[in-house]
């Protein structure tokens, strides 16, 4: 019978935990996300309220949405996508960059270059994956070989993001 009462009081406290796991999400508000992303020859959002982004990062592709928890990343090659609030997505390519998430839900996406993908074409893709290659092999410093071959990781980036 003694160990019966401890068990029943158990079940008193698992009660009141979900009472106030129930609370809390009864109150929780997602707050809005202000997002902002710009290379420096377009700015695409500014304090722009979204859903959500995936990026690209060094570390891997992670998704972002109001409340993640801050962080700083450097961008890889690859397509940044905003999830827009009434449901559409965006697709920008980034060669390379940064992306800071704010205690604040604010997030700042600032790209060496970027572009839709609406805008991409597959013939330059082609072509200008096919001279950097040409670069590399040709490239006599160790400059000219590590140039040549950030090319070719965003030529190859864009064509499996194209499909091209």
């Amino acid at each position: 019978m003694a160990l019966l009462r401890p068990a029943a009081r158990l079940g008193g406290i698992f009660k009141q935990c979900g009472r106030l796991i129930a609370t809390t999400q009864a109150n929780r508000s997602y707050a809005d996300m202000a997002f902002t992303f710009a290379s420096p020859s377009e700015v695409f959002y500014r304090d722009a309220s979204v859903k959500q982004v995936d990026v690209p990062s060094l570390s891997g592709d992670f998704g972002i949405l109001p409340e993640h928890v801050p962080l700083l990343a450097v961008l890889r090659p690859g397509v940044v996508k905003v999830y827009e609030e009434d449901g559409s997505t965006n697709n920008v390519f980034v060669s390379s960059g940064s992306v800071t998430i704010n205690s604040d839900s604010s997030v700042q996406i600032l790209a060496e270059e970027a572009t839709p993908l609406d805008r991409v074409d597959g013939q330059a893709i082609r072509e200008g994956l096919t001279k950097a290659q040409q670069e590399l092999t040709s490239a006599s410093s160790e400059v000219a070989k590590a140039e040549a071959q950030v090319a070719i990781d965003c030529y190859e980036a864009l064509q499996k993001a194209t499909g091209h």
